[in-house]
């Protein structure tokens, strides 16, 4: 059974820095690509960012820059580094690998 279980969001200000993860089982990260979606309240689910089973990575332009996807391949966890963190990037953050499978979702806020 595949599970994804991301984990370290929470309360921040802004211009302030959360690192997120995402621990896999019942797949491995290194075989699939891995991606990271969020969604803000009254909005669609939109894409941040994602690294390819190569290790390529696409980031949306609202994250450029702030925003860092690394991978454990060890661990079979992808991480978000997000910094300078702006109101705007208060949302649920799902993992998510391949579009198949995703996880519950992590709470971040921004907020002074």
């Amino acid at each position: 059974q595949v599970q994804l279980v991301e984990s370290g969001g929470g309360l921040v200000q802004p211009g302030g820095s959360l690192r997120l993860s995402c621990a896999a089982s019942g797949l491995s990260f290194s075989t699939y690509g891995v991606g990271w979606y969020r969604q803000a309240p009254g909005k669609q689910r939109e894409f941040v960012v994602l690294v390819t089973r190569g290790g390529s990575t696409n980031y949306a332009d609202s994250v450029k820059g702030r925003f860092t996807i690394s991978r454990d391949n060890a661990k079979n966890t992808v991480y978000l580094q997000m910094n300078n963190l702006k109101p705007e990037d208060t949302a649920v953050y799902y993992c998510t690998s391949g579009g198949i499978f995703w996880g519950q979702g992590t709470q971040v806020t921004v907020s002074s």
